[in-house]
C-alpha cells in the first residue's frame, strides 16, 4: 500500500504519520520527492482501511500495490531514479548513455587500446569482463583479479568509470573497493545470496535479465537488492531465450516500455548479446533508443577475429565510431543527448 502525502506536509507531520502506521504493526518506506512525500506500507495491509487513512488531513491519496515488488514499483517511487557515475547521469530523461569495451580483458595492451578508442568515440563508461561465466569449463574464464587491476589502469589513463561482472558473494567487498558499477550477469540474476550481499553496499548494480526470466522475476531480483538497502539498481535487457535459433537470443524490446511503466529504475539494452552477431548491433542500438532505453552496453574489441570471448558479436573501434555517429545523429533529431 502507498500513501501519498499532500505537498508542503511538514517533517513533523510526516513523522507523526509514520508513527501512526508503525503502531498498526507495519514497516514504512519513505520516499521524499520534489513535490510530495510517499510512504510505502510493508506488511499485512489487508486489514488497513484506505478510507480511514484518508481521514488524516495530510493524506492526498492511498493506493494498493498489487505487484510483489514494492521498492522497485513506480507507484511507490513515481519519479525516475537517476544515478551519477563519473561524468554521466543514467536515468535522466532524453539522455542516452553508452557503455563500451571488450567482452573480456585479455591483456594490458588490449584493454588500454580499446579504452582509449571507445572514449574518443564518446563512450562514458568502460566495460570489461575479469571473471567470465562460460558454458564450457574449457573456455577462457577471464584474468580474474589481474583483469580488475588492468581495468583500473585503463580508468587511470582514460578517466572512464569501469563496469565488470561479479560471480560470487564472497567477492563483493573487493568489487566495492575497485569497481564503479558491479554487473550481475544473466546467469546470476537469481543468485539470491549474491543479490542479498549486493544489497548491503551502495555501489550501482547493473542487473541483467535472466535467459528465460519474466519481467516480474527480473524486477523481483532487483527488489532483493533494493530491500537490502542499496537503492542503486540499473536494469539491463540482454535478450531472452526463445525457440528462434537464427540469433543467439531474442531482444525483447517490449520489455523497455513495460518496465518503464512498472518501475522507476533505469533500463539499458545489450545489443551485442541480444543477437550474437556484430552486424545486428547497430539496428538494435537504434531500436533501443527509439523505444526509450536509457542507454546501451556494447562489446568492442580491437581485433574481434582474435578475441578470446564473443568475437562474433564484437565491434571493432572503427565500427563502434560509426555506430556512435549514427546514435548522435538520430539522438539529435529526437532531442536525445548521447
Amino acid at each position: 500500500m502507498v500513501v501519498i502525502l499532500k505537498p508542503k506536509t511538514t517533517e513533523e507531520d510526516v513523522q507523526k504519520m509514520i508513527s501512526y502506521v508503525k503502531d498498526m504493526g507495519l514497516d514504512v518506506m519513505v520516499n521524499t520527492g520534489v513535490d510530495c512525500t510517499v510512504l510505502g506500507l510493508l506488511g499485512d495491509t489487508s486489514r488497513i482501511d484506505p478510507d480511514t487513512l484518508m481521514l488524516n488531513c495530510h493524506v492526498d491519496r492511498v493506493m494498493r500495490i498489487a505487484e510483489p515488488f514494492k521498492k522497485a514499483s513506480r507507484k511507490f517511487h513515481p519519479e525516475d531514479s537517476v544515478y551519477e557515475i563519473g561524468d554521466s547521469k543514467i536515468g535522466v530523461e532524453k539522455t542516452f548513455t553508452i557503455i563500451a569495451g571488450p567482452c573480456s580483458v585479455e591483456s594490458e595492451g588490449q584493454i588500454l587500446e580499446v579504452a582509449e578508442d571507445v572514449k574518443k568515440s564518446g563512450a562514458k563508461l568502460l566495460r570489461g569482463g575479469a571473471f567470465k561465466p562460460r558454458t564450457s569449463p574449457y573456455s577462457f574464464q577471464g584474468l580474474e583479479l589481474e583483469g580488475i587491476r588492468l581495468l583500473k589502469e585503463a580508468k587511470e589513463k582514460t578517466g572512464l568509470p569501469i563496469v565488470t561482472e561479479i560471480m560470487s558473494p564472497y567477492m563483493v567487498e573487493s568489487f566495492v573497493e575497485n569497481v564503479d558499477v558491479i554487473q550481475v550477469g544473466a546467469r546470476n540474476m537469481q543468485n539470491f545470496d549474491l543479490l542479498k550481499e549486493l544489497g548491503k553496499c551502495k555501489k550501482p548494480i547493473l542487473l541483467k535479465r535472466g535467459l528465460s526470466s519474466t519481467i516480474e522475476e527480473w524486477l523481483m531480483s532487483a527488489e532483493y537488492i533494493l530491500a537490502g538497502g542499496n537503492p542503486n539498481v540499473i536494469l539491463c535487457e540482454r535478450g531472452i531465450r526463445t525457440f528462434e535459433t537464427y540469433t543467439r537470443n531474442t531482444l525483447d524490446l517490449s520489455a523497455i516500455p513495460a518496465v518503464k511503466r512498472l518501475s522507476h529504475l533505469p533500463v539499458i539494452v545489450d545489443p551485442s548479446h541480444s543477437a550474437g552477431m556484430s552486424w545486428m548491433v547497430e539496428p538494435l542500438s537504434l531500436a533501443a533508443m527509439a523505444v526509450g532505453a536509457d542507454g546501451i552496453i556494447v562489446e568492442v574489441h580491437n581485433c574481434p577475429e582474435k578475441a578470446l570471448c564473443d568475437g562474433a558479436q564484437s565491434l571493432n573501434p572503427k565500427q563502434f565510431d560509426s555506430l556512435m555517429k549514427k546514435l548522435k545523429g538520430v539522438g539529435k533529431s529526437l532531442g536525445i543527448e548521447v
